[in-house]
């Protein structure tokens, strides 16, 4: 694997020196988000495998092309998990796929879809998580330690495999949820967690503004939950950990329908992978981050309310400046999550600090600017 390690590097160094943007790319079932893809594509997926595995740790070590359906394969087998529910958005054709000899010369012939599967790297650099995000955590919580190759091509380490080891902790974090603008990372190690030995999922019907109230009131309370979703007048609550609290949970809450549980696994995939009806169509999809507390916002469109309230998904056609406007006064910030024109920017604007912060980070560690330009903001 050192070749392969060697051959992205020197890609890396000659692209900088003719300041080439790179577009880094593992599986590309991400490719739908962030801003418009660019540059010479390097392909990740040739460094894969996992590293090692403690289990009595918690702690595993991968290579950023590793399957993410493997990683969690292996972690299943030792009944554990990576507790932020990373989503997929697997198998589907890709914008990029290779075409057939002689397609795009005046005939016909289509590309052959190509099969994309969601890669760790991929999975870290979106730091996209899943329905139990609030109450296990977000990706960047979990991440321990990365190796990168930043824009010079130096091959370089922040952090360790133990929650006590801190050194280079916060450079560690910054790369999830940083769409490969800062580096390309080659391994990174992740704190997992057992799958909880019980699990149950029950439906309430309620309106939008008693299931806020409710998900607030659970949260204020000492239940196992693991996810909340509310959707046209129906809220899920998931349940997870010892039997004996979960039982204790659901008389507590003394109210719904139990799930069958082949039905609550798909519920609940369905809106982790966005393959639940909510999301089908090409209406633009926005993620408003928000307090969970916020009332209903009055915007008069489809939306899936997760994570206790925090998490508006709206589909809407509406300008981004209404939208964004709406999450603002509720005191968070809007994101074109899927579809629509991408023009006014995909993520919320940062104010004047964050912006600085963001162009230093940028400058340390891609000083030519070579990585995904434009991924995470147009002049980054």
């Amino acid at each position: 694997m050192n070749s392969v390690v060697q051959q992205l590097s020197e890609t890396i160094r000659e692209a900088a020196s003719q300041r080439r943007p790179l577009c880094i790319r593992g599986g590309g079932t991400k490719d739908f988000y962030g801003g418009e893809i660019r540059g010479y594509k390097l392909d990740t997926g040739g460094y894969r495998g996992i590293v090692a595995y403690e289990p009595t740790e918690l702690v595993i070590t991968a290579r950023c092309g590793t399957p993410l359906a493997e990683v969690e394969a292996a972690l299943r087998g030792k009944g554990q998990m990576l507790a932020f529910e990373p989503p997929h958005f697997g198998d589907v054709p890709s914008p990029l796929s290779p075409l057939p000899h002689g397609a795009g010369e005046g005939n016909s012939v289509p590309a052959a879809p190509e099969r994309r599967m969601a890669t760790l790297g991929g999975c870290v650099a979106a730091g996209l998580s899943g329905p139990r995000r609030p109450y296990a955590g977000a990706v960047r919580d979990f991440v321990l330690g990365v190796r990168i190759l930043d824009g010079n091509g130096e091959d370089l380490r922040f952090g360790g495999q133990v929650m006590k080891n801190v050194a280079g902790y916060d450079v560690s974090r910054f790369m999830a949820g940083s769409l490969g603008t800062l580096g390309l990372l080659l391994e990174v190690s992740l704190k997992v967690l057992p799958v909880p030995p019980s699990e149950t999922t029950l439906h309430l019907g309620c309106g939008e503004s008693e299931a806020i109230a409710l998900m607030n009131k659970w949260a204020a309370q000492p239940l196992p939950i693991s996810a909340t979703a509310f959707h046209n007048g129906s809220l899920g609550v998931r349940l997870s950990g010892a039997p004996i609290a979960v039982e204790a949970a659901i008389r507590k809450i003394a109210r719904g329908v139990l799930a069958d549980p082949v039905q609550a696994e798909r519920f609940w995939t369905g809106i982790r992978e966005q393959t639940d009806a909510f999301f089908a169509g090409d209406t633009p999809l926005w993620r408003l981050s928000v307090k969970p507390t916020t009332p209903p916002l009055g915007l008069s469109a489809g939306q899936l309310i997760e994570w206790g309230g925090a998490l508006r998904w709206l589909k809407s056609d509406a300008d981004a400046g209404t939208i964004r406007d709406a999450a603002a006064r509720a005191g968070g910030h809007a994101t074109l999550f899927r579809g629509g024109s991408k023009s006014a920017g995909v993520f919320h604007p940062l104010s004047p600090g964050l912006t600085k912060i963001h162009h230093r980070l940028k400058r340390v560690f891609d000083p030519a600017g070579i990585f995904n330009p434009g991924r995470l903001y147009p002049d980054l």
